[in-house]
């Protein structure tokens, strides 16, 4: 079989269905167990309190100059994976016609520090009385990230966190007044934007390297740990968990490379399978690179999903 249609193949494979063997998990039907935990559209919120690193006062956002939001400098970087250097790269992550990589220029943008926590999400659902139809999201302890959330929940949180951080203008640090009063809002970031965060621009195969490592972020493991865990001072920027913990939504809709930024301005309602970035807890090193792409129906909730956001200005 020649190259050419082994990559159209995978291409075909991945719209259908995003490579079953990575994503059948995902799209299996809601099990009995999982009809009983759904509940009341707002269960009681766990009680936080003070929280080591969060500021109760803003959110429960980390407790830094810019509430987490970590700079990742503009410019051109290494997109995607080159089979010949990572051998356990998947078709989808190749430009194709032979461009195994691409170099996408994008601007600068902020990225959240860590993964959004359910202390986080819980003063969200509090504030808004958005729906709870799964126990589970608010149920880990509040420094984990949260998970069982749905596209559709990820963007409304978005949303809402861009609110609070304009109402009232005081409550912030004066360093992120300043990025919100100049037009930078609160939004996913697009899988391009996640993906320099996760390796920077030396087309590294992991957030730490080319080698997997098992004492630099949780995956193959049984359940997820608090956001920050695992210390990365090798990684291209001061991110954490970009591997492993749990797969992180972006406001990107699957479609086949080469990455297009104005794809990114779709209307958010659209009908699309939205990509998700990083592995999770449970996922071999084949999962928790940072060139790997995952995707499901937006109304997909699972232990595994999760997100964080960025600031982003268009």
């Amino acid at each position: 079989m020649s190259e050419r249609p082994r990559r159209s193949r995978g291409v075909v494979l991945a719209a259908a269905g995003l490579v079953a063997a990575v994503w059948s998990a995902l799209m299996l039907s809601r099990t009995a167990d999982d009809r009983a935990a759904e509940a009341d559209p707002l269960p009681g919120l766990p009680p936080v309190g003070q929280l080591d690193g969060f500021r109760a006062d803003a959110w429960y956002m980390p407790d830094d100059s810019t509430l987490g939001f970590v700079e990742i400098p503009g410019g051109p970087f290494t997109m995607g994976s080159d089979p010949g250097v990572d051998s356990l790269a998947f078709d989808i992550e190749w430009w194709g016609e032979g461009r195994v990589q691409g170099t996408p220029d994008i601007p600068t943008f902020f990225i959240g520090r860590f993964e959004v926590t359910v202390a986080q999400y819980a003063a969200f659902v509090g504030d808004t009385r958005h729906p709870v139809p799964d126990t589970r999201t608010l149920q880990d302890p509040p420094s984990h990230p949260v998970a069982w959330v749905s596209w559709p929940d990820a963007v409304a949180y978005a949303r809402w966190l861009d609110t609070r951080l304009r109402t009232p203008p005081g409550a912030l640090p004066d360093s992120l007044a300043g990025l919100v009063a100049d037009g930078w809002r609160v939004a996913l970031p697009t899988e391009a934007q996640w993906e320099k965060a996760a390796r920077g621009t030396d087309a590294r195969i992991y957030p730490w390297g080319d080698a997997p490592r098992t004492d630099r972020a949780n995956f193959r493991a049984a359940s997820p740990v608090p956001v920050g865990s695992f210390p990365c001072p090798e990684c291209a920027y001061p991110v954490a968990d970009m591997a492993g913990n749990v797969w992180e939504w972006t406001r990107s809709p699957f479609r086949p490379y080469p990455f297009d930024d104005s794809i990114e301005r779709i209307d958010l309602s659209a009908d699309a399978l939205w990509i998700m970035r990083g592995g999770s807890f449970g996922d071999t090193e084949q999962y928790v690179r940072a060139a790997n792409r995952g995707g499901a129906d937006p109304g997909a909730r699972r232990a595994i999903i999760g997100f964080r956001v960025a600031l982003v200005r268009d």
